[in-house]
């Protein structure tokens, strides 16, 4: 839980995100993952005396913590509960656009992990949840105890990268035909004695992908982050700014992929004399290789360690 005179959510990359949108005043920005508006309050900051942040974000804690700590900034700041993947929807519903900038912060935010109820973290005791947004239906949970095993395995494999997803979900099987898991701790233990020491790869827990896979699963990460990456592109002005910080290698490939599928347009074989698809190139990627946190940052907040911050520009 949060605790008195803590911090929502430390922001990463906080220098870097400001150059890489070139914020100005009067212009007007996207932060697509509004957190406690750390990345937002520096924006609105750099875009003063009039210019306009857009926060959104599915988790009504964050919400609620993003409003109190721009509150200072009035109609300047809009804040709208959705996922980033409706953004395109979202500022027509505003009918504003188009814009200056946009930025994606992925993954789990420090409150999601330090909240032990929300089930992000297997260092306590909790319900198996894993929902950014408390509104779905389905936690990780119903994953665990309701899907066949071979699905399991293709989800602990796929989004956890984890070479003995076969091993762990035959034995998250077997134990289910006694008692349902219910609890992190419950499914930390039994990865953890499934692998025994070949699972501490690393210095990481052996459940650590597991519990990434389960949450990319139960928030459809992945896939919210491929379509918003081509819906956001027609937001943007020509010269906007798309960056996007990821946290893990499968973030980053997809964002990687997209930005380069947008530079190059044209979709057709190489054997093609002529184009027929008709695609133009929409972006110009900015970033050959990701930017990485500075090493004093990583020393103040470890959880920045694995950030890679990409951007494009519109053309």
């Amino acid at each position: 839980m949060k605790t008195a005179g803590s911090f929502f959510h430390r922001p990463v990359m906080v220098r870097e995100v400001l150059e890489a949108l070139r914020c100005r005043p009067g212009g007007i920005y996207v932060d697509g993952t509004v957190g406690g508006g750390g990345h937002a309050l520096a924006i609105l900051r750099a875009s003063s005396p009039d210019g306009i942040l857009v926060g959104i974000d599915e988790d009504d804690d964050a919400l609620s913590e993003s409003e109190k700590s721009l509150q200072a900034f009035g109609e300047r700041k809009i804040l709208v509960k959705g996922n980033f993947a409706e953004v395109d929807r979202i500022l027509a519903g505003l009918r504003i656009g188009p814009v200056d900038g946009l930025l994606l912060d992925l993954g789990v935010s420090s409150h999601q992990l330090d909240t032990v109820e929300r089930g992000f973290s297997f260092s306590s005791e909790a319900p198996l949840d894993m929902r950014m947004n408390r509104d779905r239906k389905v936690r990780a949970s119903d994953l665990v105890n309701g899907l066949a095993e071979k699905e399991l395995a293709g989800i602990i494999r796929e989004y956890g990268e984890e070479i003995k997803a076969a091993k762990i979900a035959r034995a998250i099987a077997e134990r289910r035909k006694t008692a349902p898991l219910e609890t992190t701790s419950e499914l930390a233990s039994l990865v953890a004695k499934t692998l025994g020491g070949a699972g501490r790869r690393g210095g990481i827990h052996p459940a650590t992908r597991t519990f990434q896979a389960l949450r990319i699963a139960v928030n459809e990460e992945l896939k919210n982050l491929h379509g918003a990456v081509f819906k956001s592109v027609p937001c943007l002005k020509k010269g906007g700014r798309f960056s996007i910080i990821s946290f893990h290698s499968l973030e980053d490939r997809i964002v990687k992929n997209a930005f380069r599928s947008l530079e190059k347009g044209c979709i057709c074989l190489s054997d093609f004399p002529v184009c027929s698809c008709g695609r133009n190139p929409q972006l110009k990627v900015l970033t050959k290789k990701p930017v990485r946190p500075a090493p004093e940052e990583i020393a103040e907040n470890p959880r920045s360690r694995s950030a890679k911050l990409r951007t494009a520009e519109r053309i």
